[in-house]
């Protein structure tokens, strides 16, 4: 026997290639250099405490899905724990991997516990935390519990973790990761350090997609970038997803016409002649345009979408000519912008804007989205030819203005009132009074001029009543006179409605009265049909029509008021009395309590009569309720 070793022939062996790891974990960010692509105020705050020394014991994040929220909890919790054989203390520098960074940002670490609120959302879960806190860290610095989710927690749940939240030991830190930030307990936030992580900008995605591009020497177009930033809508993690399609859809590149095809996309610059065949009114070169887009695959519901950005972007455009340097744009999206914010009002984009709102749900609603979509394009055209309502009232003031049909002037306007509604609240606004409609015939062609009508009156919602020429109603004269706030009240007990006394008693200011008009002041929490109902009754009871107007003119008091103002003078009056104040000094704590003038005594007997007529409890003139 021999005692060599038996010699082993060679096996070949064959290396599995690495497990393809999708760009948005391989390109997670690890530091806080990697967080300033639209994080920086959050970056800086953290700089500055870490600096200082003063770390919160919990933190909260917030903001919607994929913008880093879970990724940022762990870097703090990095950050946290930092230990090098320099570098022994909490810091923001993590350039050199430290002695626990990489299985905490693995999730691996046994002193940062994450947990998911969605799957552990009752109080047991939260005391089994409660109980393990007490413990020191294994090896880290601090232990710390990142908790994803957060808003699905329990009431219950957060009402035990309120107390240990408040008064951690002092080596453990919570951090808190959530996109609902409405649904956490002001108690929870009240205790928490709070960072809003914001959507991160079109610009700024694309240069990362770049950035990534490059590295994993992919090839692609700028423009098929800003079609992926766009549709990201602030999320990284979900623009990085979509870069993953893109390139596998694109066989190893990132081109426009691919990405245009899997987004279902309409051209960008397509749109643009669209919203251009809107704004000229012309509704077959839009339906045209719209069929050729939709053959393409274009979705109708994203052409309209599409619309209106390029809608809202013109809008943008007019106040901010900056925004044509987001890189998100396209050429012909900044340079047609640019000229459509020129030349289209506000007034006709702000229409189509609104226009925009409303069809499109109803495209997405639909059982024919193509239709819906032609139907909504078809009434933003014919709406492009017609006249802003600010424009429209300008054009009818304009022909009140001049002279009417008959050679006569048109009526003033009312600069300092405004007819009482029924049903609404007074309104100061200047009004021009509604008139009729004069035919012409010229050369065979039927014009439609505004004649101004002095004789009709707006009064109520949507009615116009006639009202007596002006001479006619000079000469008018109201069967009660009626010349003060105190007759309208006595007109008010003569005819029985206590109801509208008290009101007029409580609530009319006069500013100026004469037969057929009356302007009154109204406090805030005055009914609104007030004045409406005022103008039937005194209209009813007078015999003449009334015109009730409301003024911003201060006015007088109301009659309530004005009794209270006699009645705080009377007792002042009252205090200054030698024997008054006598008897107040004789007898510490009497007050007065109201004051009454005596009536001469023939006042009295005349007064006497008249209240036996009133046996049966009616309130008539000259009564005096206390």
């Amino acid at each position: 026997m021999s005692d060599e070793a038996p010699i082993s022939s060679p096996v070949s062996t064959v290396e599995k290639p690495a497990a393809y790891r999708v760009l948005a974990r391989k390109y997670r960010p690890k530091d806080f250099s990697d967080l300033m692509v639209g994080q920086e105020p959050m970056v800086r705050t953290l700089t500055n405490a870490f600096e200082t020394g003063r770390i919160a014991q919990a933190y909260m994040l917030t903001g919607v899905r994929g913008v880093g929220k879970t990724t940022t909890a762990r870097i703090l919790a990095r950050a946290l724990n930092y230990k090098t054989a320099e570098i022994d203390k909490p810091t923001i520098d993590l350039r050199l991997p430290g002695e626990h960074c990489q299985a905490i940002m693995d999730g691996r670490h046994v002193d940062v516990i994450e947990m998911d609120a969605a799957s552990h959302t009752g109080i047991d879960d939260i005391r089994e935390i409660i109980e393990q806190v007490r413990y020191r860290p294994v090896s880290a610095r601090y232990k710390v519990y990142i908790i994803d989710e957060v808003h699905m927690l329990s009431t219950q749940a957060f009402n035990g973790l309120l107390k240990t939240l408040e008064e951690p030991p002092e080596h453990v830190k919570f951090i808190f990761a959530t996109t609902e930030i409405r649904k956490v307990p002001i108690t929870v936030l009240s205790r928490c350090q709070r960072f809003d992580l914001r959507r991160i900008s079109a610009s700024d995605l694309v240069r990362l997609f770049s950035t990534i591009l490059n590295k994993e020497a992919v090839p692609f177009e700028p423009e098929a970038l800003a079609m992926v930033a766009r549709a990201a809508e602030g999320s990284a993690r979900d623009g990085l997803s979509l870069l993953d399609q893109a390139i596998a859809h694109g066989g190893g590149s990132v081109e426009m016409e691919t990405v245009r095809s899997m987004l279902g996309l309409a051209d960008r610059a397509r749109i643009v002649d669209l919203f251009e065949h809107i704004i000229k009114g012309d509704a077959a070169a839009a339906l045209g345009e719209f069929a050729a887009q939709y053959e393409a695959g274009a979705n109708p519901t994203v052409v309209l979408t599409d619309l209106a950005d390029f809608t809202h972007l013109v809008t943008r455009m007019k106040y901010v000519p900056e925004a044509a340097n987001d890189q998100s744009l396209s050429e012909i999206e900044r340079r047609c912008g640019a000229e459509f914010a020129g030349s289209v009002a506000v007034t006709t984009l702000s229409r189509i804007w609104q226009m925009l709102l409303k069809g499109i749900p109803e495209a997405e609603s639909s059982a024919r989205p193509a239709g819906a979509a032609e139907m909504v394009l078809i009434r933003l055209a014919h709406a492009a030819h017609l006249p802003s309502p600010e424009e429209a009232a300008r054009r009818l003031v304009e022909l009140s203005g001049g002279e009417a049909g008959d050679g006569r002037p048109a009526p003033a306007r009312n600069g300092g009132n405004t007819q009482a509604h029924a049903g609404q609240p007074p309104v100061q606004a200047r009004s021009v009074e509604a008139a009729p409609v004069q035919r012409s015939s010229s050369n065979g062609a039927t014009m439609l001029r505004a004649v101004p009508d002095v004789a009709a009156q707006p009064i109520g919602v949507g009615r116009i009543e006639e009202r007596p020429a002006p001479a006619a109603a000079a000469k008018a004269e109201p069967k009660v006179p009626v010349n003060s706030v105190s007759d309208i009240a006595d007109l008010c007990a003569k005819n029985r409605d206590i109801k509208l006394k008290t009101l007029v008693r409580g609530f009319l200011r006069l500013v100026h009265i004469e037969p057929g008009r009356l302007d009154v002041n109204l406090p805030d929490d005055a009914p609104k049909t007030l004045l409406n109902e005022l103008a039937v009754k005194l209209k009813e009871w007078t015999g003449i029509h009334w015109v009730v107007s409301y003024s911003r003119e201060p006015g007088e008091p109301t009659l309530v008021e004005a009794e209270q103002r006699a009645q705080e003078q009377r007792v002042n009056d009252a205090r200054q009395d030698p024997d008054v104040a006598a008897i107040l000094a004789r007898f510490p704590g009497a007050r007065i309590t109201d004051v009454r003038i005596r009536a001469a005594e023939e006042e009295v007997e005349n007064l006497a009569p008249a209240a036996a007529e009133s046996e049966d409890g009616d309130i008539v003139p000259g009564d005096d309720i206390e």
